[in-house]
């Protein structure tokens, strides 16, 4: 699987974007990590196995605790995919937007003529 589908598959869970979204305040340990949520810590390592495979954290060592840390190159490589669908989109709601523009000329001329 190459990286951005491992990425995007990673993302794909709602768990996972939590966990992310948790370690964007910085380091935890798998237990600070599972707090929040309804399941085991054997759960809770399964889908850190599969954020750390993605490369999206990675895991430290130091003494009896290994905390796990955002790694961001991976989401920086989906947003580098996105921008061309911004730009898709940005064009497109130009061209709706001058349209709407020229729609509304054309309202006020036939409202001046009346």
């Amino acid at each position: 699987m190459d990286r951005l589908s491992a990425t995007l598959s990673a993302l794909a869970d709602p768990t996972r974007r939590a966990i992310l979204a948790r370690l964007t305040a910085g380091e935890a340990s798998v237990s600070e990590l599972a707090a929040p949520f309804d399941m085991s810590l054997v759960a809770v390592s399964k889908h850190l196995k599969v954020l750390e495979k993605a490369g999206l954290i990675s895991k430290g060592k130091e003494a009896q605790w290994r905390p796990c840390r955002l790694e961001t190159k991976p989401l920086r490589q989906v947003d580098d995919w996105l921008e061309t669908y911004r730009q898709f989109w940005s064009e497109n709601l130009d061209r709706l937007e001058a349209y709407a523009a020229t729609l509304m000329q054309g309202r006020k001329e036939d409202d001046g003529s009346k």
